[in-house]
This record gives structure tokens, sequence and C-alpha cells, in this order.
């Protein structure tokens, strides 16, 4: 049996996360924390029946308490109930699906108690990377990425010597908006930038998508769950979405993962590496296939992508800047109070008004996503 916690239950990854549970009997979840949406989450407490639970705010506890009177289970609001459930000791796997970097703390108190990460929190490594994985590998942990792409990357390793890699190739669909100019994108609709072509994600990693800045933080993840210099990471335009990513190694050999676009893989592999199980869905058919495709990214129209390197480049606290003005202005974006192509342009803003501090604590990681958001307050 293989004791899981998950922070984030209710979005996303979190709910495919519980379908692989219910697939798996051989999994059990001792830990759920979740955000804001208490009837989702009280069918997952009242199903899953974690030991301990939390939804971020205060007054949804004291509601949830009163739902969950018949259950023994113990509930905590906030950072203390993420912190408790990151800390448990009955979980081997800490699951991280919460959205932001309100992930960090958590992350590294599970680090600290010796559980391996199923990472699907992208801000953790983006804005604490250096951090992070030294401090995995001080504790033997193991940072197991549910992403899609470096999923891929990391099952193109397995058997390989990493010393022996040569760059990696990371897949991008190109969004909805692939092909248009600027000019084409100035009156684009919320609507339109919800639709992605091939995936199935919540609305802000969708939007994230629809800019190519999702692709832009993959490579600064990337950078730091592979151990990689940023001119060996390479993004590639493939609007099928078959393959996931690829690495190139010294002898010129290409190993690349394929597949559907469905999540439920890398989050599976994730759970039970070094181990692969039988997984019900879709598979590819290439008859039906025929072809697949490349395309440069076109980064003089998706400008967030641009940033996004130049971030990376720079490093020390510009990543946390670029992840927290491009959360702020998503947010912007999905509450219709600016356009899709000021997305960019209040991260380029955020970051330019940035004093960059070279090797940020917590703590400065913290204060800086406050301060950016202080910042696009005072404009928007």
């Amino acid at each position: 049996m293989k004791r899981i916690a998950i922070l984030g239950s209710t979005g996303s990854i979190g709910t495919q996360t519980l379908e692989i549970v219910r697939e798996n009997p051989d999994l059990e979840v001792v830990g759920l924390a979740a955000g804001a949406n208490i009837d989702l989450f009280e069918k997952q407490v009242r199903e899953f029946k974690p030991r301990l639970v939390s939804l971020r705010d205060e007054a949804a506890c004291r509601e949830l308490k009163v739902r969950l009177a018949d259950l023994d289970v113990e509930i905590i609001s906030g950072m203390d109930g993420l912190l408790g459930i990151a800390e448990m000791e009955e979980s081997e796997v800490l699951v991280t699906a919460i959205v932001g970097m309100i992930g960090i703390r958590p992350t590294i108190a599970a680090i600290n108690k010796h559980k391996d990460i199923a990472l699907a929190n992208k801000e953790t490594l983006v804005t604490a990377g250096h951090i992070i994985m030294p401090l995995a590998a001080k504790m033997g942990v193991s940072i197991l990425p549910v992403d899609s792409e470096h999923s891929a990357i990391f099952q193109s390793m397995q058997g390989e010597n990493r010393e022996r890699v040569s760059k990696l190739l990371i897949t991008a669909s190109g969004g909805p908006f692939r092909g248009r100019t600027r000019k084409e994108l100035e009156n684009v609709r919320l609507e339109d930038a919800l639709k992605h072509p091939n995936w199935s994600m919540g609305s802000k990693i969708t939007i994230d998508s629809a800019t190519l800045v999702n692709k832009g933080l993959e490579v600064m993840e990337a950078k730091w769950l592979f151990d990689m210099d940023l001119e060996r990471i390479q993004v590639v335009v493939h609007p099928q979405s078959i393959i996931h990513s690829m690495v190139e190694y010294v002898d010129g050999g290409i190993m690349a993962q394929l597949g559907t676009p469905d999540m439920k893989l890398p989050i599976q592999y994730a759970l039970f590496y070094p181990d692969r199980r039988p997984m019900e869905g879709k598979r590819v058919d290439f008859y039906e296939l025929g072809s697949i495709t490349f395309e440069r990214p076109d980064m003089e129209t998706f400008t967030g992508l641009k940033l996004a390197l130049r971030a990376a480049a720079e490093g020390g606290s510009l990543p946390t800047v670029f992840n927290a003005a491009n959360e702020k202005a998503v947010s912007l974006f999905l509450d219709r109070k600016v356009s899709f192509l000021q997305i960019p342009e209040i991260i380029e803003m955020c970051m330019d008004n940035h004093r960059k501090i070279e090797n940020p604590d917590v703590d400065a990681i913290l204060r800086t996503e406050q301060e950016t958001y202080e910042l696009i307050h005072s404009k928007f």
C-alpha cells in the first residue's frame, strides 16, 4: 500500500490523481487540501476518508466541520493545514497540485520529512529551484515531475547517462492562437483564449498556454529539474501534442515520449515510478494521425516566452517577478479588466521596475511576490 497526500485536490491535476487512486486499490489517500470548492471537497473527503484535510479559508473549514461531523477527520485551515498535510508521518508521496507560490513552504516541509514529491506546482521550482533541488538532494528525496513535458523528459532519460545529454527539447502545442499576428490578437476574447486545441486544463494554465508563458515557465522548471544550462533547452512548437518532449544525446540520438494528450499518464508514472501500470484510455493511432509537424515558436508575437527566457537568464528574484506578474495579469484578463496583449506588457513592466535579489530565501521570494502584486494593483 502506498500512502499519498494531495495539495490541490479539487483542481484539474488533483481530480485526475484521485481518478488514478480509484483505479489502483493499493493507493491510499491520507491527506487532502483544496482552495474554496467546498462542495466537491466534501465529496472527496467522504469517498477517500483521509485523516487530515484543509481548506484555504477558516470560515470554509468551520462549515466543513459541520458538514463532516459524522466523520473522524481533522480539519485545519490555511498554511497550517498545508504544512500539516505535507509533514504527515503516514504519507510517502506529496502530490503538489496546488497553484501558486503558496506551494513552496509545504514542499520544503515535506522534503524535510523525507517525502518524495510528485511535482505539478511549477512555481515551486520557477521561483525557488535554487532552494528546493539542493535540499531534495541533501535529504535523499525524489522530485518526480507531473507536468507532461517534464515527465516526458524524465521518461526519456531512463536507462541513460544524464551526463551524455546534449539538449532538452520541450514541445508546445502553440495554443489556440498559433500562427496569428499581434494585430490579430488585439481584440481576442476570453472565450477564445480558453479554447485549447488539445488539452483540458484549468483556466489559468490554459491562458498561459495561449500566451506561451507556460513554455517559459517550463523552461525555468526544466533548468532546475534536470540541472541543465538554458542554452541547452529548446522550445519546439508541435501542434498535434503527440510528442510530449524529447532528449537529444551527444551522439545525435533523440529519445522522445509519445502519447495522447492525457495528464493521467504522467501523474500515474510519478506515483508508481519506476513501475508502469495498465491504464485505460485512447491510444495513439499512427494510421489515423498520418503526420506530425514542428515549428519555431514566434517570440515576437508571443513575447511572454521571450520575457521568460530573459528572467531565467538573469535569475535571482526575477523569475519570481515574472511568475507573480503573470499570475496577476492572467487574473485581470480572466476578470475582463485587461486585454490579452496586456498580459506580457504587465509582466515586462514589473520586470523593468524590479531591483533584483541575487540569491533570495523563501521570505524574500514571498516578499517579492507581494511587491509585484502591489505594483500591478497601483497601475490597474
